[in-house]
């Protein structure tokens, strides 16, 4: 007769993360070895959710239960790092394919629970309309007049995905996930390391520290998509800028705290000094829409979302990005909509994320 430890749902998910990570160490994957880590991810959440609802366990037998997941989490965790190809099946949106949701079933009815049956998926609730103040620049109208081309037509653009509901929101997997980046199975860093500093022009009196030129070469490389987290004094706002102009990802936008919006126009002026910089105030009846770098606070962004998103912009820079950290509010909202419209138009454009404080009050941040 089998122990109380190897009976349940949670033994069947520590053979299977096993089977993972040793299929992982002998590359490629199959998709079926990507369909395992899925499904176990899954119903690791499913199962954590499940003990903490259980009224009749207590506290010691619940704290017993929730440390084995935690065991098989930080399994999975340790295969995220290995392989960063399955990252995206841990998405929100992240699709459960057919034979997925098969082998789901053969899990939990191998672990002695009840399958339950699939549910239809709900439509997004609807939301009331609501009047927001958009205007557009008498210098953008004379930008877009001043192309001989006819603005380009995205009527036919495939029509936009619906919101789904978020499988993994507040997955409990996050703090294994990101202590395997930091530290690899046996020790070592677990963090790719940045490309060799290239030579960069700068202006004269002008250089670049080793980390500043690491990110630079990772952009002309071809690397497009950047969270830089260096402390504040460490020329977070320079290697932004040099990244831009070797990639040369102008019109760029930067959006910005409305105290340090004079600030990166001088910034711009020490680093790029052969572009343009203008800043964004209020309706932007001043604004320069030849300029090559538009500069815009967060406070009225929403005004500007329309015909930013449409302008044309090559690339997107975020500057203390902790003031997006909850995806639901209206400023954070504004700046997803423009970068969305700024992918949609541009291939690999530059989008880079700055902050010295990536974490504010815990991981979910």
């Amino acid at each position: 007769m089998p122990r109380p430890d190897q009976q349940g749902i949670i033994p069947v998910l520590a053979e299977v993360a096993g089977e993972v990570e040793r299929a992982v160490q002998r590359p490629p994957i199959r998709p079926s070895t990507r369909t395992k880590f899925q499904v176990v991810a899954l119903l690791v959440r499913e199962e954590r959710a499940r003990t903490m609802a259980d009224a009749t366990l207590g506290p010691s037998r619940r704290g017993e239960q929730l440390k084995r997941l935690d065991g098989v989490a930080t399994m999975l965790a340790r295969i995220a790092a290995r392989d960063t190809s399955l990252l995206h099946l841990l998405d929100d949106e992240a699709r459960v394919s057919d034979a997925a949701r098969a082998y789901k079933a053969q899990l939990m009815r191998a672990g002695g629970l009840e399958v339950p049956d699939e549910p239809e998926p709900t439509p997004p609730p609807a939301q009331a309309p609501t009047v927001e103040k958009r205007v557009i620049p008498q210098s953008v109208l004379s930008h877009q007049l001043s192309n001989p081309f006819l603005a380009p037509d995205y009527s036919g653009a495939a029509q936009r995905i619906a919101v789904k509901p978020r499988r993994l929101a507040g997955w409990e997997l996050l703090e294994p996930l990101f202590r395997s980046f930091e530290e690899a199975s046996a020790g070592a860093p677990a963090c790719m390391p940045l490309p060799e500093p290239r030579f960069v022009p700068l202006p004269p009196g002008r250089q670049l520290m080793p980390h500043q030129a690491g990110v630079v070469a990772a952009a002309a490389g071809g690397h497009r998509t950047f969270l830089l987290a260096d402390e504040p004094g460490l020329g977070k706002t320079a290697q932004a800028l040099v990244a831009a102009q070797v990639t040369n990802s102008y019109p760029l936008l930067v959006v910005v705290p409305n105290v340090v919006k004079t600030n990166w126009a001088h910034e711009v002026g020490m680093w790029t000094p052969l572009r343009r910089a203008t800043v964004v105030h209020g309706d932007g009846d001043t604004v320069d829409a030849f300029a090559d770098v538009v500069i815009v606070n967060y406070e009225i962004l929403d005004r500007h979302v329309g015909w930013m998103g449409d302008f044309g912009f090559r690339g997107m820079i975020i500057d203390e990005a902790h003031f997006i950290k909850n995806k639901g509010s209206q400023r954070s909202q504004n700046v997803l909509a423009v970068s969305q419209r700024i992918r949609e138009r541009i291939a690999r454009p530059l989008l880079m994320a700055l902050t010295g404080t990536p974490l504010i009050n815990d991981i979910e941040d």
